[in-house]
């Protein structure tokens, strides 16, 4: 399996004000775009060509890309949702199989693994499962191994894991899904549950991170150890404490400051004797005076 379809195109509205100033998949991780680790991820289990669609903020896309990776961005003036997404790039996909993954994921999960899954069960689609860590809407066989219902859609069970947003499909998955229209994925999910076609790979090990709030956005910086937590690049001026915060590259933490438990995005400042905590410092506008759990 050699490509892969981003979604990119949300809103981002739980992450208001951020994905005021950028799209959501577009936000830094550790002085990385979020989509940055993805395409890494990816390109690590053997991708190389990438879609993404793109709809708020689409020009923040330009110049995004990846050392040896083929991208391609598909706008969308509408926002076509989940499976009108995937039904845009029709073309794009041609007649081979592909990973889709959602863009407010942060994951370690062995793609290789599951693109292998994918390959050996001969099935449409086969998603990647967690056993905790979110909402249990997703129901599987004994097996662990078909999905048997989604969102009780079928009436067989309320759900005994939690869906990633990671998944692979075959081309034919994509003639579910109605060409043109605004439509989500999971009715062309609960069609292949149905006839028992859906398959499913439980992955426990490694880090899955949902990135779509505020909470989990700054508590992701707080638990994972991806880059050092204040940039090479970054400024810390005389007599600045900075405290289990990420501050990105140039940033500068001006004289005197105070910055805990706090993430300051690369090239935003933080004035002289200002005190925060527990804040994110995401705007062009300096940082000053004292705030507490606060998005500057």
């Amino acid at each position: 399996m050699t490509q892969a379809f981003i979604l990119g195109a949300g809103l981002g509205t739980r992450l208001r004000p951020l994905t005021d100033q950028l799209p959501k998949p577009l936000v830094p991780l550790f002085h990385r775009p979020l989509a940055g680790w993805t395409l890494r991820a990816c390109m690590d289990a053997g991708i190389r060509r990438f879609a993404i669609n793109t709809h708020h903020l689409p020009a923040a896309w330009e110049g995004f890309a990846s050392e040896g990776a083929d991208l391609s961005l598909f706008h969308e003036p509408v926002l076509l949702d989940t499976g009108g997404g995937l039904a845009n790039i029709r073309s794009w996909v041609g007649g081979e199989s592909l990973l889709i993954h959602n863009g407010d994921i942060f994951s370690t999960l062995d793609l290789k693994a599951l693109i292998a899954a994918h390959q050996a069960s001969g099935l449409p689609a086969t998603l990647a499962m967690r056993s905790g860590g979110g909402e249990k809407r997703v129901a599987l066989d004994e097996s662990l191994t078909r999905v048997t219902d989604v969102r009780h859609l079928l009436g067989v069970s309320k759900g005994t894991h939690v869906f990633s947003g990671i998944y692979c499909v075959n081309p034919e998955f994509i003639d579910l899904i109605p060409q043109g229209e605004v439509v989500s994925v999971i009715p062309a999910f609960v069609e292949l549950a149905q006839q028992g076609l859906l398959g499913a790979l439980v992955m426990d090990e490694g880090h899955w991170l949902d990135l779509g709030d505020r909470a989990s956005y700054l508590e992701a910086h707080r638990t994972l150890a991806l880059d050092m937590a204040i940039h090479p690049d970054a400024i810390v001026e005389d007599g600045a404490i900075v405290e289990d915060s990420v501050v990105g590259p140039g940033a500068v933490i001006g004289r005197g400051a105070v910055v805990r438990q706090s993430v300051v995005w690369p090239g935003c400042r933080v004035g002289p004797g200002a005190d925060l905590a527990d804040c994110i410092v995401c705007s062009s506008v300096p940082a000053t005076g004292r705030h507490r759990s606060a998005d500057l």
